[in-house]
Parts: C-alpha cells; structure tokens; sequence
C-alpha cells in the first residue's frame, strides 16, 4: 500500500492526470471516478491544497489555480493571504470617463460612457480583450454618438 501513496503524491505533486486516474482506478474501482480529465485536474488541484505534507508553493498554485477557474480552495484561511502573495490574481478591467465643464458636457457625459461601456461590453462578448481593440472600439462608439448627437 506504501507503493501506492508514493505514486499518489508523485501524482499530486507534478500534475499527472493519467496516473491519478489510472490509480484511482486500481485502488478505488467501486468509488466515482473522474468523468474528464478537467475534472481530474480540478480534483488534483483541491487535493493538492489540502495536503499538509505538500510543499506550501504547489498547494498556493494550486489555490490561485482552483480561484481562477471558479472553484472553491481548500487551502486554510490562515494560508490565504500568504499565497495570494505568492500568485496574485492578474484580474481584467476597463474604465470608462468622461469629464469637462458646463452645464452640455454633464448632461451628455452619462451618453457617451453608455456608449463605450456598451462597446466593451461587445467586445468581450466577442473574445476581443486586446486593450488596442477595445480601446478602438470605444473612442469609435464615442465619436459616433458625438456625431449623432450633433446632427439633432
């Protein structure tokens, strides 16, 4: 049985997919097996925060790998912070201003940032997260609002 823990945290610790399931397979053939290898890795990685005996690098890797993939950690609360250190989560965003002077410009202002938040919100339903297309793609959906509010 020793021969099958070792195998277990040589698994565990590089990642192996298919010698987990294949394991997993041998030792617990009445238990649910893993329906993909998403899922297997997914199961790898929780495990991987949970095991005291793992080295605190690939349990906190393993912790920003569940949180980035929308799965819970098992890491411990008190661990938390220290990992974040160590991965900090890369998070996406846009902002969106507009500012001037005048009665005109607050009036309009709330149009034009519709317009280009609209415009971000259909680049990213598309895939375009490049920061120069969508940044095209706004300063586009501003001057065409600007155009169509000047031709009223």
């Amino acid at each position: 049985m020793a021969e099958h823990s070792d195998e277990m945290a040589r698994c565990l610790a590089t990642c192996d997919v298919d010698g987990v399931r294949r394991l997993w397979k041998y030792v617990a053939p009445h238990l649910p097996q893993p329906a993909s290898d998403r899922e297997a890795l997914t199961t790898i990685h929780y495990a991987r925060t949970l095991n005291h005996a793992m080295s605190f690098r690939l349990r906190a890797y393993s912790h920003a790998w569940l949180l980035d993939n929308n799965h819970p950690s098992g890491l411990p609360d008190e661990l938390k912070p220290k990992a974040q250190r160590l991965y900090p989560r890369i998070v996406e965003a846009v902002g969106v201003a507009c500012h001037g002077n005048g009665e005109l410009m607050r009036s309009v202002a709330p149009l034009l940032q519709r317009a280009q938040l609209d415009a971000v919100e259909d680049c990213y339903a598309n895939g375009d997260t490049e920061t120069e297309t969508v940044k095209a793609q706004m300063t586009a959906a501003k001057r065409k609002t600007i155009r169509q509010l000047l031709a009223r």
